[in-house]
């Protein structure tokens, strides 16, 4: 099977070993996102809710640059330091999908790189 690793400049640049993503056929598997804004490679600054909206942006990014969108994720996992933000996560998930949404697991976690309080990563697959 042929793979395609997908690399934008419009997400933060990878931070280890990995590749921002991997297309293998009709399937994208996008790596953990934090709330690294891409040019500063800095987190955000201004609290749970922008930190939640940069992950959600970034994810879109890598998700548009492989040929795709938020819209063919299939599955995404949502880890957090504070699960109380939970309920926030779900308010600002549902301005980027629409139903039917994708299978979801959160986790709670001790910690995250460079100390976000978030990160997800998702499995698109596109139908093209």
């Amino acid at each position: 099977m042929l793979r395609e690793i997908i690399k934008t400049d419009q997400a933060p640049a990878a931070i280890g070993t990995y590749s921002q993503a991997v297309k293998a056929g009709g399937t994208v598997y996008l790596s953990g996102q934090i709330p690294l804004d891409p040019v500063a490679m800095q987190l955000v600054e201004g609290g749970m809710e922008a930190q939640i909206r940069r992950v959600f942006d970034n994810l879109a990014a890598v998700a548009h640059a492989s040929g795709g969108s938020l819209a063919d994720t299939v599955k995404l996992n949502v880890f957090l330091t504070d699960l109380s933000h939970f309920a926030l996560v779900n308010q600002i998930m549902a301005e980027y999908f629409q139903e039917p949404y994708p299978a979801r697991a959160a986790i709670g976690v001790a910690a995250l790189p460079r100390g976000a309080q978030v990160e997800m990563d998702a499995v698109l697959v596109l139908s093209k």
